[in-house]
Order: C-alpha cells, then sequence, then structure tokens
C-alpha cells in the first residue's frame, strides 16, 4: 500500500508549499519526495504541482485531492500517535510557541509534570505574525494564539478565554468622577499599547465605543507586561486581558474603567501542525495542555 505513503508525501507538500520543507517534515530525501509525487501523479493521470522557483503551486486536481483525504489521513496519524502516547515512553523535545505574557501567566507554571516525565521543552514567544511563521516552517509543533486559525492548514481546540479590561492608575479614574468613560474622553489622556497599530485598544474601542480609536500612543512596548508597570505609575490608560491585570487590580495598582458597553472576549486557541501528529509526544503534550487549561 505504498500509494498511503505517497499521499502523505503529497498532503506534506500541499501544506507546505514546497517539497524541500516536505521532506524534512517526513525526513526523507528530497529525491524521494519527488518520486513520490511522481508515483501519485501517474498513479492519477494528472499532474499536482506546478515547480515554481521558490517551492510549489497546487493544481486544481491537488486541491479536490487534498480535500479528500486531508482528514482520514490526519485522523489516522492523530491516532496512532495517541495510542503510541499511552503505550510507550516519552522522550524527546517540543517547541510550543505564543505570545510571552499568556506564557508566562497561564501555561509555564502547568509544565513541572512534563519534564518530569522526560520530555524536552523548548518554548519561543512572539507575536502573531512569528507564531504562526513557527508553525507554518515546522519551527514549532504547537502554539497559543488569539486568532482563530486555519482549519485547512492547522488542528485547533479552543484552550480559553480572556476578557479585556479598559484599567488605569487610581489618579487617572478619580478624575472620572464615577462616570463612564467617553471615547472623546480617553483620547484627550496619554495611552500605552503594545505597539502602533493599537491591538487591544482597537477591538475595546470597535466593541465598548462602535468607533475606531483615533490617537497616537505616547509609549508602546511588545510585552504587555511592561505596559502593567507603566500603567501603574501613572504613564497613561491600556487595556489589559484579565488574566494578566487581576493581580493588580486585586491589590488597587489599577482600576478599572467604568464603559457603558464591556470590552470584547477574545478565544485563545491551542494550534499544532498537522504533521507533528505523527510524533507522540507532541500528542501527549497536547492533551496534557487541553486537560489542564479545562480543569
Amino acid at each position: 500500500m505504498n500509494y498511503l505513503i505517497y499521499l502523505r508525501t503529497f498532503l506534506d507538500t500541499y501544506r507546505a508549499g514546497s517539497l524541500t520543507r516536505a521532506a524534512q517534515r517526513l525526513s526523507i530525501t528530497q529525491p524521494a519526495a519527488s518520486a513520490h509525487i511522481a508515483a501519485l501523479e501517474e498513479m492519477l493521470g494528472k499532474p499536482l504541482f506546478i515547480r515554481q522557483a521558490r517551492g510549489v503551486a497546487p493544481t486544481p486536481a491537488a486541491d479536490d485531492l487534498a480535500r479528500s483525504v486531508a482528514a482520514h489521513l490526519d485522523g489516522i496519524e492523530a491516532t496512532m500517535g495517541a495510542a503510541q502516547a499511552r503505550s510507550s515512553h516519552l522522550s524527546g523535545t517540543v517547541h510550543l510557541v505564543g505570545p510571552a505574557e499568556y506564557l508566562s501567566a497561564r501555561i509555564a507554571p502547568m509544565l513541572a509534570p512534563l519534564v518530569h516525565e522526560g520530555l524536552r521543552l523548548r518554548i519561543q514567544t512572539g507575536n502573531r505574525e512569528r507564531i504562526y511563521a513557527a508553525l507554518d516552517e515546522s519551527h514549532a509543533d504547537l502554539a497559543i494564539t488569539a486568532s482563530p486559525p486555519d482549519g485547512n492548514v492547522h488542528g485547533f481546540a479552543e484552550l480559553g478565554r480572556e476578557r479585556l479590561l479598559l484599567v488605569a492608575a487610581r489618579e487617572i479614574a478619580e478624575r472620572m468622577k464615577a462616570r463612564a468613560v467617553t471615547a472623546d474622553f480617553l483620547c484627550g489622556l496619554p495611552c500605552i499599547a503594545y505597539d502602533e497599530t493599537l491591538p487591544l485598544l482597537r477591538p475595546f474601542f470597535e466593541q465598548a465605543f462602535g468607533k475606531t480609536p483615533d490617537m497616537q500612543a505616547v509609549a508602546t512596548a511588545p510585552d504587555l507586561r511592561i505596559l502593567i508597570g507603566m500603567t501603574q505609575a501613572g504613564t497613561g490608560w491600556t487595556v489589559l486581558p484579565d488574566y494578566l491585570c487581576a493581580e493588580a487590580l486585586a491589590a488597587g495598582q489599577l482600576v478599572e474603567l467604568p464603559t457603558t458597553r464591556p470590552g470584547p472576549d477574545n478565544t485563545l486557541y491551542l494550534a499544532w501542525n498537522k504533521t507533528a501528529l505523527r510524533h507522540p509526544r507532541v500528542v501527549h503534550v497536547r492533551d496534557f495542555l487541553l486537560r489542564a487549561a479545562s480543569g
């Protein structure tokens, strides 16, 4: 049943857009991967990829074949990986990527049992672009993201939720005199943000005020933990996930500013490179994180 091997090579090539990358994922040589694709094309009587200067592009026949076989092959590999994880001693390295703040506050404290089982963990941090690049280029097996993954490319499951909160130091909150905050009021005060595009602030404004924020941050820092410290010091107001600022709110170091409508809830996802599920250790870590998050 060599065609199953050919289909696996085809699907990896289809998802990676590259024979070289597919061969690396499968731990075979590029000539072997090319031979698998050529054999499958001969069996089907249709070309599956158009060779380009950088990688390959799928033909309509490849699109049809991927839609037909992807779920079945992924299911077989996930089932086998789970069975092996239950019946064998786990070892090796699992690469995890996600936002530094969520990894620090929620994920890192629960990882000790995995290390005690003999697994090695390599953790990377980054923004949305870096997270998905790490998955797509097979630098990460599992990823945590606040944006919905593409189910055609990645497997994923809901990991948790976060509420975005509008917060400031107490002296700023006292200027409100217990009135609901308006967009105009906030635009007249200094704000601090993750970067110049105002992530978190933008969806909060759209949800709470029905408009896009028209302002420039007085300071930016690509780590929300830095923003907490700056906000506590009275630098300005900001928007933070509830899990990250709960302690500062409870201690009175920050105050949630009242708005007529609440900020949005975001879903956090655990996503994985589907080809990584052939490794029992990745299946084990994925299932462990999902169980721990749900508990």
